[in-house]
């Protein structure tokens, strides 16, 4: 029986998680901190945050999958329908314009609009060569998450309009666009990952990509959503050769 790790506090999207892994047969082990138990000899998945994955992941063999942390800045802006780039913080201080910032992969800075670059966190408080993701300012009408396993969207439902939650079914248009993307950016990612688009001024565009281990679910099929979870954080020995260059490496 493979097991399946989880942290301390599960939101209602985990908790869905967890539920569709015993059902497929999975012992599920929630830890009540971020310390190792004793006694647990074994895992092989997990479900959680990046904090809680760097933690774990070296004890037991995990390998969490994320895209490369300029995967977003290097898309075309067919794509993304914005201008998007990546740099060291320091860079960014000097921006004096509203821009939205945020880290690459983990929740490092905030993700949010930021009036100016001198409005983030300071050199007190982040290491100057800290990477972060740079865009234009933009309202996406619907977003839509979708779980992508294989090059295929394998579920996903709407989590937002107008910048507001919005719980809603995966629409074929939201579908049809993030199969077109795969196509053309999809060898760029791992196998399993969690992608995000959006309509943006009438057009679809990306708003990111997300590991599918940390990604919480809206209203897509949890025991779909597993398939994809399962293959973005299992054992290491278990990851394909053209997805071992995706391992995070924990911080």
């Amino acid at each position: 029986m493979r097991t399946m790790l989880l942290p301390p506090r599960l939101t209602a999207s985990a908790e869905s998680v967890r539920e569709a892994a015993q059902r497929y047969g999975l012992r599920t082990v929630q830890f009540t901190s971020f310390t190792l138990p004793d006694g647990l000899r074994g895992a092989e998945h997990l479900h959680a945050g990046p904090g809680f994955a760097d933690v774990v992941v070296p004890a037991y063999g995990i390998a969490p999958l994320e895209a490369p942390r300029d995967w977003l800045a290097g898309l075309p802006r067919e794509l993304t329908r914005r201008d998007v780039r990546i740099m060291p913080i320091a860079e960014a201080y000097a921006l004096r314009r509203p821009v939205f910032i945020k880290s690459p992969n983990d929740k490092g800075i905030r993700a949010m609009v930021y009036a100016d670059g001198s409005r983030l966190p300071g050199p007190d408080a982040v290491d100057p060569e800290t990477v972060v993701l740079v865009s234009d300012v933009v309202t996406f009408e619907a977003e839509y998450r979708l779980h992508c396993l294989d090059g295929t969207v394998h579920t996903g439902s709407r989590y937002a309009e107008n910048g507001r939650l919005a719980l809603g079914p995966l629409s074929e248009a939201a579908k049809a666009f993030g199969t077109e993307v795969l196509a053309e950016a999809g060898a760029a990612l791992p196998s399993a990952i969690v992608v995000d688009v959006g309509t943006a001024d009438g057009h679809w565009a990306v708003v990111e990509a997300n590991a599918a281990w940390a990604s919480g679910l809206y209203t897509a099929s949890p025991e779909l959503a597993l398939d994809v979870i399962l293959r973005a954080a299992g054992p290491v020995g278990d990851v394909a050769p053209r997805d071992r260059r995706f391992i995070r490496v924990p911080s």
